[in-house]
C-alpha cells in the first residue's frame, strides 16, 4: 500500500521536528493524515502548521488504554509511524541507575512496542510500520551508552517484527544529528556550536533538517518491496 490520496497515515509523536515534517510531506502527497501527541496544545500548534484536512488528537503514548482508544476511533489505516521521543542528553556511566535507564527506554522502546501491538489489528493487510532509531545504533561515544542501546534495540526489534508481522512491512529510519527540538535542553549557543562543529566533519557539510528525514519515512511507506531494513539519513556520519 503506497502513499497516495487513497492511503491513511497515522503518526504518534508528530507535533514537532521529524514527526511534524513527515506529517506535512504525507499530507502534501495527498494522503489522509492523523497525528497524535501527549499535549493538546502541541497538537493544536502542529495542526496550524499543517495542510488543511490533517486530523490531530491528544494521546498519551505511555497509556495503553489511551492508545487503544485512539486506534479504535480511527478504524482501519494503511501506514503507522512512531516518532515519539524525549529530549536527547548524554548519560555517562557514572550517573547510571536502573531507574534512569527504565525512564530513558520507556517512551522510545517500551511504549513504542505497545503502540505497534495495538496498531497492528487496524492496519490494512499490505500496510507498513516505520520506527525511528538513530546512527547511535552503529557508532557509540562517551555518554551515549543508553542512546546506543535503545537505537540498536529498535533496529533489532524491527527486523524481528518484519518476520512476525509479514506481510505488514516494518522498517526503521536512523537519522544522524538533525536540527530538532530534541536538543532543546541545550542552550542556543551550545546547540548552534554543536551543529557547526558536526557540519564541518561531515561529507555533506551540514547537519540534517527534519525534512531530510521525513523523505525517508515517506520513501519506506511508498516502497512496497522493502521490509526489515534501515534507512540511514546522516549526511555521511557513518563514513566520516
Amino acid at each position: 500500500m503506497t502513499v497516495s490520496a487513497s492511503s491513511h497515515i497515522v503518526l504518534i509523536g508528530a507535533t514537532s521536528g521529524i514527526g511534524l515534517a513527515t506529517a506535512r510531506r504525507a499530507a502534501e502527497a495527498g494522503a489522509a493524515v492523523t497525528i497524535a501527541s501527549r499535549r493538546s496544545e502541541s497538537v493544536d500548534r502542529a495542526l496550524a502548521q499543517l495542510p488543511a484536512g490533517v486530523v490531530g488528537r491528544a494521546v498519551d503514548a505511555s497509556s495503553a488504554e489511551a492508545v487503544a482508544g485512539f486506534f479504535d476511533e480511527i478504524g482501519t489505516f494503511d501506514h503507522f509511524a512512531y516518532t515519539a521521543a524525549e529530549n536527547l542528553t548524554g548519560f555517562p556511566l557514572a550517573d547510571y541507575t536502573v531507574e534512569s535507564a527504565q525512564q530513558f527506554f520507556a517512551l522510545r522502546l517500551f511504549h513504542m512496542l505497545d503502540a505497534v501491538r495495538l496498531a497492528v489489528p487496524h492496519l490494512s493487510e499490505n500496510g507498513s510500520i516505520t520506527l525511528m532509531s538513530g546512527t547511535a545504533a552503529y557508532r557509540g561515544g562517551t555518554g551515549w551508552t543508553l542512546g546506543t542501546a535503545v537505537c540498536g534495540a529498535i533496529v533489532s526489534v524491527a527486523r524481528s517484527l518484519a518476520v512476525e508481522l509479514a506481510p505488514l512491512r516494518v522498517n526503521v529510519v536512523a537519522p544522524g544529528v538533525v536540527r530538532s527540538p530534541l536538543w532543546a535542553q541545550m542552550t542556543e549557543a551550545d546547540r548552534e556550536g554543536m551543529y557547526a562543529h558536526l557540519a564541518a566533519t561531515l561529507p555533506l557539510r551540514r547537519v540534517g533538517e527534519p525534512d531530510d528525514v521525513a523523505k525517508a519515512f515517506l520513501a519506506l511507506m511508498d516502497q512496497d518491496y522493502v521490509t526489515g531494513t534501515v534507512s540511514v539519513v546522516d549526511g555521511g556520519t557513518l563514513i566520516g
